[in-house]
Order: structure tokens, then sequence, then C-alpha cells
């Protein structure tokens, strides 16, 4: 059994989930921005733009994921995006990504969605390897666009 708890973020969660947001940008190689990260997740979560599923040992952050809602229109059907998982170094090798990723499974099963879908980078293999092992299944049918505007 994990020693750690998986939570549904709030407000109150900023403290403990801003450095684990900003350690995330920077994984992507993004420079550090603590200020701006606090106040776009202050943002989701006051307009509930996103659910935020927060690891927590201790009073300490271990990890975190993000889902933003979309919808499918051939299911007719909610869909998640999980668009933000991240683990600090303090945190890997404990389980905390595994149960973030189930936590968010469960969630969307909770709310009646299709389902989830992700993206990852392509030298991100870790990750890669913890999904496949959790059914998550890699798309090969479609291409991924991106218009930068």
């Amino acid at each position: 059994m994990p020693d750690f708890a998986i939570v549904n973020a709030e407000l109150d969660h900023l403290d403990l989930l801003t450095p684990l947001f900003d350690g995330y940008r920077q994984f992507y190689e993004k420079p550090s921005d603590l200020d701006g990260s606090r106040h776009f997740l202050a943002e989701r979560l006051t307009h509930q733009e996103s659910v935020i599923f927060l690891a927590v040992q201790n009073e300490i952050g271990l990890g975190f994921t993000q889902l933003y809602p979309s919808f499918s229109s051939v299911s007719m059907k909610r869909l998640w995006i999980l668009n933000d998982l991240f683990v600090a170094p303090a945190g890997r090798r404990q389980g905390v990504a595994r149960a973030l990723l189930e936590r968010a499974r469960e969630h969307a099963a909770e709310t009646g969605a299709k389902g989830l879908m992700l993206e990852t980078a392509v030298h991100n293999f870790p990750a890669q390897q913890l999904y496949s092992s959790l059914g998550w299944e890699r798309e090969n049918d479609f291409y991924v666009y991106n218009l930068i505007v």
C-alpha cells in the first residue's frame, strides 16, 4: 500500500502544486516561471477548466496530473485529455505516476467518458512503457497536426 494520497487539487493546494507544474514545464525545456505557473493553475481551478489530481505525502507534493475536458462527436461522449503528468524526483519509483494514471482512469469512468487521451514526447520512453503497461494504446491510425497562431 503506498504511503501517499491522491487528492483532487483545489486552490488550497497551489503551494504544493506550483513547483510541480513548474518542474513539468522545465522538463519540456521551458524556463522556470513560478509566478506564471501559479497564476495559470489558479485560473484553471477557479474557472473549473481542468481537473487536477495531486499525489501528497506528509504535506509534500510528489506529482500531479491535469485533465482537460473535451468531447467525441463521433461517439457523442465526453473525453478527457490527460494533458500533464509529472512526478518530482523525490516521488519517483514509488508508484506515484501509476496511481495518478489510475485515478484519472477512475475519473473518466465516474464521469461517463469515452476514455482518456494523451500525448507524450517521442523520446520519453519511461512514460511510454508505463502507459503501455496500464493498457493505453498508441495511436497509429491518425496524424496529429498543430497550427500555432
